[in-house]
C-alpha cells in the first residue's frame, strides 16, 4: 500500500529510491520491516520503471541509524543549543 501511495506523489518525476531498513532502537516505538516486504516494496517501485537499491543495514548492535547512535552521544558541537526556532525566522 505505502509503495504504490509514494508511486502517487513522485509520479512524473525522474528519481530513484535508496530504501534503507529501520534500525529499531529501545522505545522508539518502531521496528525493522520484514525482509520480504522490503523486497516487495523495491519490487513494486522497480516495475514502475523506478531505480531502487536497497541498503545493507549496519549499526544495529550498538543502536545507530544512518550512523546517529540514538541518543546515546553527547552533542559536543552544541548544535541544538544554538538552533534558531523556526518562528524567528
Amino acid at each position: 500500500e505505502h509503495a504504490h501511495q509514494l508511486l502517487e506523489v513522485v509520479r512524473n518525476v525522474s528519481c530513484k529510491f535508496n530504501l534503507i531498513p529501520f534500525n529499531p532502537f529501545p522505545n522508539s516505538g518502531y521496528q525493522t520491516s520484514k525482509a520480504s516486504h522490503i523486497r516487495v516494496f523495491r519490487d513494486i517501485l522497480m516495475q514502475a520503471g523506478y531505480v531502487v537499491t536497497v541498503r545493507k543495514t549496519r549499526g544495529e548492535d550498538i543502536d545507530a541509524a544512518c550512523g546517529q547512535l540514538a541518543g546515546k552521544v553527547l552533542d559536543k558541537t552544541k548544535r541544538t543549543a544554538n538552533r534558531i526556532p523556526i518562528e524567528a525566522i
